[in-house]
């Protein structure tokens, strides 16, 4: 074991996402039944405060936005091939998910703020589902939300059809209990579902 992971306290994960080492402290065993990736739910691991702006141009914080299970998402609108393919997965989750009786919000937050006004989000977002949230907001504060959930984002070209470099993963963010799972493009809509109920029913 590396000199500098000596000591850590029990309970403690040291976890890789994109290369960057992740303390996840105090593993909390609450949700160790629905657990499938090595990320566990933990003091200020992943997520936290943020204050950033809706589809509706209004202003917001994670208080108001993560006010039951939801699935957060960061993209862009502009983005060719990922993006609408993770969020069209989401919007098919939230469906499978109403069928069992559990209503989750999937939350689209853009890492292209300059072209991503709260206009683009929301025609985006009704679009791919109408319980999707689109989130914008200045370049500190979409630094500042992404920062917390530990993405990575960095522009690519010039001109108005540059792309974006990004993390793809969606978080699982609960009401009380914060960030406790995430997945990656990719996974099929049904087991995304299947893991969503089940973390729900033990947060009850």
């Amino acid at each position: 074991m590396s000199p500098k992971l000596a000591g850590l306290a029990v309970g403690t994960l040291v976890v890789l996402i994109g290369g960057s080492a992740l303390l996840v402290m105090n593993r909390d065993p609450t949700f160790d039944d629905c657990r499938t990736s090595v990320v566990a739910g933990g003091a200020g691991a992943i997520g936290g405060p943020f204050t950033l702006i809706d589809e509706n141009n209004a202003t917001v914080t994670e208080k108001q936005v993560i006010t039951e299970p939801s699935l957060v998402y960061f993209g862009y609108t502009y983005c060719p091939d990922v993006c609408p393919i993770d969020a069209a997965r989401n919007a098919e989750v939230t469906d499978l998910l109403a069928e069992q009786g559990i209503s989750l919000t999937p939350v689209f937050i853009s890492i292209d703020p300059a072209r991503d006004t709260p206009e683009v989000m929301k025609q985006y977002t009704d679009y791919m589902h109408p319980k999707m949230l689109g989130l914008t907001g200045s370049d500190a504060q979409i630094a500042e939300v992404a920062k917390e959930f530990r993405v990575l984002y960095s522009k690519n070209g010039e001109g108005e059809d540059y792309l974006m470099s990004h993390t793809t993963l969606s978080y699982l963010v609960l009401p009380r209990h914060g960030f406790v799972e995430f997945y990656r493009s990719g996974e099929p809509a049904k087991a995304i579902a299947d893991s969503v109920a089940c973390y729900v029913a033990h947060a009850k």
